[in-house]
């Protein structure tokens, strides 16, 4: 479904360049849960922030169902962001003086869907998450757990086939992290397809499968190397 192929990135010019990103390869198929691991500022974000179509690759190719991308430049990309691709951060970036329903409404209106239709989608959405009966509320009416909660019908509420999510458990206590990711799991039941970031190895070891991103590539991991190479205790 998601297919990457050596992807490459870099930053600055002459000898302050960095080469973040050396040829990354990674799939993942339709309602696969993937945890994204490894040291601080070893290129988890920007990597996502390539897949998510808001930042272009040096060289290398991204394949996601119908779209190709990478090298393009993010005004060249902006139907991977409607449709392709949802979001979850670790801030729920929610707008205070709306309702759930109404934060999910509002951007389903700027992906560019009617009224009416937005308003079912957004029910739907809200209904997948366990949120029907908190609709009208506004986020200061929420927990952390529901507030994030929002945030995921947010990002499927368009029935977009891949969600990025980047820490989507870092402002939340235990109990509601692990709430979210088997949230994150059923919905992988339905098709959707999660790559996440995140720096808790208990957590990356209920997806489905752990990657581990050091020194510009990935490789597959597990719970021992992961935690011994230091991503347990990294911050970002």
């Amino acid at each position: 479904m998601l297919r990457v192929q050596s992807l490459t990135k870099g930053f600055g010019s002459g000898r302050n360049r960095l080469e973040v990103l050396k040829g990354i390869d990674l799939e993942i198929t339709s309602g696969e849960l993937v945890a994204l691991m490894g040291p601080s500022g070893c290129g988890k974000s920007t990597l996502l922030n390539i897949i998510g179509g808001i930042l272009d690759a040096d060289s290398g190719q991204i394949s996601l169902q119908e779209y190709v991308y990478g090298t393009k430049p993010p005004n060249k990309v902006v139907d991977v962001r409607r449709n392709g691709v949802g979001w979850i951060f670790q801030d729920f970036h929610l707008i205070d003086r709306l309702s759930a329903l109404d934060n999910v409404i509002f951007a389903l209106e700027l992906a560019g869907f009617t009224s009416s239709e937005a308003m079912v989608k957004a029910r739907d959405a809200l209904n997948k998450v366990s949120l029907g009966d908190r609709m009208d509320f506004i986020p200061d009416q929420l927990s952390g757990g529901q507030q994030q909660r929002v945030a995921i019908a947010r990002a499927i509420a368009g029935n977009r086939p891949l969600l990025l999510a980047d820490e989507p458990t870092g402002n939340l206590d235990v109990k509601s992290g692990e709430e979210i990711i088997d949230l994150f799991k059923e919905l992988a039941k339905d098709g959707v397809s999660i790559l996440m970031v995140t720096h808790d190895p208990i957590l990356a070891s209920k997806a489905d499968r752990m990657l581990l991103l050091k020194e510009g590539k990935t490789a597959a991991s597990d719970i021992r190397s992961a935690w011994g190479d230091g991503a347990g205790a990294e911050e970002k």
